[in-house]
């Protein structure tokens, strides 16, 4: 499990109680996918679903039954040690899981959308993302049971199809809350919304990825779970990769030194750490670029220390970025919440910046986007 206080990473081992795949949902909204700046249309993928008005799933009874069953949630601890067996029967259990349980997460995001202001809920990028999740559903709980290795083949051809169709589902709820803003009364009911939405939505994508994983070999993979990770190697990456974006954007970049716990290794998932490592860093990074940018050539290094205690790993980032203002503490955590850039648009002061979230596109190398969270 990750949590996240300041510019500080916890990293709770895989055997620990805490170790779900869960992540800070204000963290999320801002690993986005990269894309074009163009909304991405899905094709549908079953004509028999597509034929049907859209209007006709919103009370169907299948969807109200599977949203009010829970989810069963699984531990990076039950994803390793289920393994990998001679005859393959792993992946075909991951399937049945998967059959099972993609229906009841995807209808209780359609409930928290039918939950929705009526005046929010009836915006045409909105109402695009509502119905891509009830096509979903419906061509996931009307799929065959998954009973033998040529089932399962074909189920998973669909939830490749479904995940490419959901890239830009983050994307298109930026632009459709920005379009929306002026008729939302209280923040926090999007807050509240899109803390299950995209919280659930990253689970979602893991767990179809983790089985889409478990056909490939990979020396010291199981699926998603890398059995030895080290902090070091991934921390490294992502200083890299961030210090050319750095550079880039201003000319110049600090460097990243790494101290502490350099050579440990243990069992974890990196996919959470490849979308929050990058943006924490760059965060880092734009701040000291911008103290010092009268001094380039002096620019105070930015100091990653991997700690522990009894329970996590600690990732510490620390830099002389100048900080921040206390009377703005309390707002950090909020979406899309930046001290970077111009003036929010009045309009949409009272939501915290809503009205512009995510509004800058990628640029940078290799797809970069803009050096601030």
């Amino acid at each position: 499990m990750l949590r996240t206080v300041g510019k500080s990473l916890f990293v709770c081992p895989p055997h620990h109680p805490a170790g779900s795949l869960e992540l800070c949902p204000a963290v999320l909204f801002f690993c986005r996918p990269r894309c074009s700046g163009i909304p991405y249309v899905p094709q549908p993928r079953d004509k028999s679903v597509s034929a049907r008005s859209v209007i006709s799933f919103y009370n169907q009874s299948a969807i109200d039954i599977a949203a009010e069953k829970p989810s069963v949630r699984l531990t990076p601890t039950t994803i390793l040690y289920a393994g990998k067996s001679p005859d393959n029967s792993h992946i075909l259990r991951s399937a049945q899981y998967l059959y099972k349980e993609l229906p009841v997460r995807v209808a209780h995001r359609i409930r928290d959308f039918r939950h929705l202001p009526f005046i929010v809920g009836c915006n045409p990028t909105i109402l695009h993302v509502h119905e891509l999740y009830i096509r979903s559903f419906h061509l996931l709980s009307e799929f065959p049971p998954v009973e033998d290795f040529e089932s399962e083949e074909k189920y998973t051809k669909l939830v490749k199809d479904l995940l490419d169709d959901h890239k830009d589902v983050v994307t298109l709820l930026a632009e459709g809350f920005r379009e929306s803003r002026k008729h939302i009364k209280e923040y926090k009911v999007i807050q509240d919304f899109l803390d299950r939405m995209l919280t659930s939505r990253l689970g979602i994508r893991m767990l179809a990825q983790h089985h889409i994983a478990l056909h490939q070999e990979k020396p010291n993979y199981v699926g998603i779970v890398c059995t030895q990770m080290s902090l070091k190697k991934i921390i490294e990456k992502w200083a890299d990769f961030s210090r050319q974006v750095c550079e880039y954007k201003y000319g110049f970049a600090p460097r990243v030194r790494v101290l502490g716990h350099v050579g440990v290794v243990f069992p974890y998932i990196p996919l959470p750490l490849d979308y929050i490592l990058p943006e924490l860093l760059k965060n880092a990074m734009r701040a000291t670029c911008e103290q010092h940018a009268d001094n380039p050539v002096n620019m105070p290094d930015v100091t990653v220390t991997i700690a522990n205690n009894d329970v996590d790993f600690i990732i510490r980032i620390s830099d002389k970025g100048g900080g921040m203002p206390r009377e703005i503490l309390e707002k950090v955590m909020q979406y899309h919440f930046t001290t970077c850039g111009s003036e929010m648009d009045p309009a949409s002061e009272n939501l915290d910046g809503l009205g512009t979230m995510m509004s800058a596109m990628n640029d940078g190398p290799n797809g970069a986007g803009p050096m601030y969270g």
